[in-house]
């Protein structure tokens, strides 16, 4: 019998795109965004809620929440 995948929303970062300018991290209610090396935001996936506010925060538009299978 297989097992059913479950699915969560998490926020994900165009990372190409990213200016690291650190709003998202500000606005994180779990901590769960970094700027790495002052060139990018990165998310720890195990924090993330998928709470959006992030994404609704970014200046370039850069993060979006999906559903990815945990």
């Amino acid at each position: 019998m297989e097992t059913a995948k479950r699915r969560a929303r998490k926020a994900l970062v165009d990372v190409r795109h990213c200016v690291a300018c650190g709003c998202c991290v500000k606005v994180c209610p779990v901590a769960a965004i970094t700027i790495y090396k002052g060139q990018q935001a990165r998310i720890d996936l195990a924090r993330c809620v998928g709470c959006g506010r992030c994404a609704r925060e970014c200046p370039a538009s850069v993060i979006e929440i999906q559903e990815v299978e945990t």
